[in-house]
């Protein structure tokens, strides 16, 4: 439903868009001109926003390659520094247990996959205190845990990521666990979160298999 929604609205806002190059065309007056450049800005967000909507609702398609398992956390680091630069300094790193392993997976999915738990941790419930991210392979899997501080956490994780839009807010529709779940699993892996009590955090774990 939402797909078939999504490329209707679609359709009306490329009229929109034509419409409005049209009236660019046509108007002399420069002021007029920049009202409807910033029309057209604004037509082209939805489009964008529409079409973001409807990837993390699709099945994901993987192209894999080989991606050392050290490789690929440096640049989760590096592209966690560069989306949250006020927020890398309450990031604690220990991949020491990484080695020399080998993962075979899409980065061009899965880096965004694991920067979706990053942004939910600085974003929902933040309690005082660092976040813990670890990174191991051990029996054949890459293991990921990032642990956050969570206080007064009532939710169920039985289900974590594996439930669409359950959490609304403007410009956030509760899919980006969600398609990070899809992306895990389509990867052979699974994602999984508890809350642990006696430490007050939520700790989301993350495991997929290295390559052959």
């Amino acid at each position: 439903f939402i797909r078939q929604l999504a490329h209707d609205l679609r359709n009306h806002l490329n009229a929109a868009e034509l419409q409005s190059a049209y009236l660019m065309e046509i108007a002399e007056n420069n002021e007029v001109r920049e009202e409807i450049k910033r029309l057209r800005g604004m037509i082209a967000q939805v489009g964008a926003n529409l079409q973001d909507l409807t990837a993390a609702l699709s099945q994901p398609r993987l192209t894999r390659m080989p991606y050392a398992a050290k490789d690929f956390v440096e640049d989760l680091q590096l592209k966690l520094a560069a989306d949250f630069p006020q927020e890398i300094a309450n990031v604690k790193w220990d991949a020491s247990a990484v080695g020399d392993a080998t993962l075979d997976i899409d980065p061009q999915l899965l880096l965004p996959a694991f920067l979706e738990l990053f942004a939910n941790a600085f974003r929902h419930e933040r309690a005082e205190g660092v976040i813990s991210a670890t990174a191991r392979t051990e029996n054949g899997r890459f293991v990921f845990t990032l642990s956050e501080p969570k206080q007064n956490f009532t939710r169920s994780t039985e289900n974590w990521g594996g439930e669409p839009l359950r959490s609304l807010g403007q410009g956030h529709y509760g899919l980006g666990l969600y398609r990070t779940r899809a992306i895990v699993e389509a990867h052979g892996g699974e994602l999984v979160a508890r809350h642990d009590k006696a430490t007050s955090s939520l700790v989301t774990t993350v495991t997929f298999p290295l390559a052959p």
